[in-house]
């Protein structure tokens, strides 16, 4: 797993560092004592986890446009960073369908945006390119999908998500190759859940506010089968692999999966039935079915044998307790806690957690 004492005192430019991952990543660079500067648009959501708990007090905060290539360089340059970890982007797959042209231009031409930056600048070493499980070409196979497997997407989210793979990969082999000081890798997680998701149109976010709306929330697909994992499993992956890319190079680059154990993959129907039990206190749901029907992959999986075997990286949280986390946090938020202690205290209990079996 990953190396706490490696992140003191590194530069790292993290884009996206104002969405939900990208605050949980920050607070957590900041808590293992790097020097981050973060490039990104204003939180796209009110309440934000970027404001409610402070995340900009212990970094460089740059709130710019991943699609504007002369802010992205300038903001590289200054930056001095060693490391890169590039997580700007649009990542609502029906958002996708109302807003392709947005969709493609973030998650396209963003990507190509940061990997010039980083072409035309000197002193990077470790770049990690945070994709997603939808990447692949979905053959709604029961068993998970391997980093060799093809890239594709049905939706435009998905599919500008298999385009980012492919840029990634043409940069590396163009520019990133073995002679080159770069090392230029890419994590591909599954749905990610935790505290102080408010983005729309998303599972745990819509019960959040249905409770705090003493209503009932809205299923859409319940028989959906998404591999399920807390936000701080894939943030450990992605920090993992910046280390080993950071120390070993050439040797640790292309595509890496960081996803949940296998039982660990459940219907949305079973995830809303856990969460209204543990929040407790009347919360309820129904399921719709006259919800206009959009392509939505039913069935994905992510196999992610080889970053077990090759860099030591293990879930720690089962997705029981990943749901517990998210109750104790939202319930900590709506009572008026500290919610920098809240978040700060999460990630240590997860630091000092075992690799789970269950």
């Amino acid at each position: 797993m990953m190396n706490k004492v490696f992140w003191q005192g590194k530069k790292v430019f993290l884009t996206g560092h104002t969405g939900f991952k990208g605050s949980w990543l920050s607070l957590w660079l900041q808590h293992m004592g790097a020097i981050v500067t973060g490039f990104a648009l204003a939180p796209s959501t009110s309440p934000s986890l970027f404001e409610e708990a402070n995340v900009a007090a212990g970094m460089k905060s740059i709130i710019g446009d991943i699609r504007d290539f002369s802010a992205v360089h300038a903001a590289l340059n200054e930056s001095g960073a060693e490391i890169v970890i590039h997580m700007a982007a649009q990542p609502l797959v029906r958002y996708s369908y109302a807003n392709p042209i947005e969709t493609y231009a973030t998650n396209v031409m963003g990507t190509v945006h940061l990997l010039e930056a980083i072409r035309l600048s000197e002193g990077i070493k470790a770049v990690v390119n945070v994709t997603s499980d939808k990447c692949y070409e979905n053959q709604e196979w029961p068993w998970g999908y391997r980093e060799n497997e093809p890239m594709g997407g049905h939706d435009p989210y998905s599919n500008s998500k298999g385009c980012s793979e492919l840029v990634t990969r043409a940069y590396r082999d163009s520019y990133f190759g073995s002679h080159q000081q770069v090392a230029l890798a890419s994590g591909r997680a599954g749905n990610v859940i935790g505290g102080g998701d408010w983005a729309g149109d998303r599972l745990i976010p819509d019960m959040i506010r249905a409770i705090e709306n003493n209503t009932e929330v809205v299923i859409r697909s319940p028989h959906s089968i998404r591999p399920w994992q807390h936000v701080l499993e894939p943030l450990s992956g992605y920090l993992t692999l910046a280390e080993h890319l950071y120390t070993q190079g050439q040797a640790v680059v292309g595509g890496w999966n960081f996803g949940p154990h296998d039982h660990d993959a459940k219907p949305v129907g079973w995830i809303i039935e856990q969460l209204t039990g543990i929040w407790g206190d009347g919360a309820a749901y129904r399921i719709d079915t006259s919800a206009a029907t959009l392509h939505e992959a039913h069935y994905l999986k992510l196999d992610c044998s080889k970053a077990h075997m090759q860099l030591n990286w293990q879930p720690r949280w089962s997705l029981s307790q990943a749901l517990v986390k998210i109750c104790d946090w939202h319930k900590a938020q709506l009572q008026g806690a500290d919610m920098h202690q809240i978040t700060l205290q999460q990630i240590k209990e997860y630091e000092n957690s075992e690799g789970n079996t269950d």
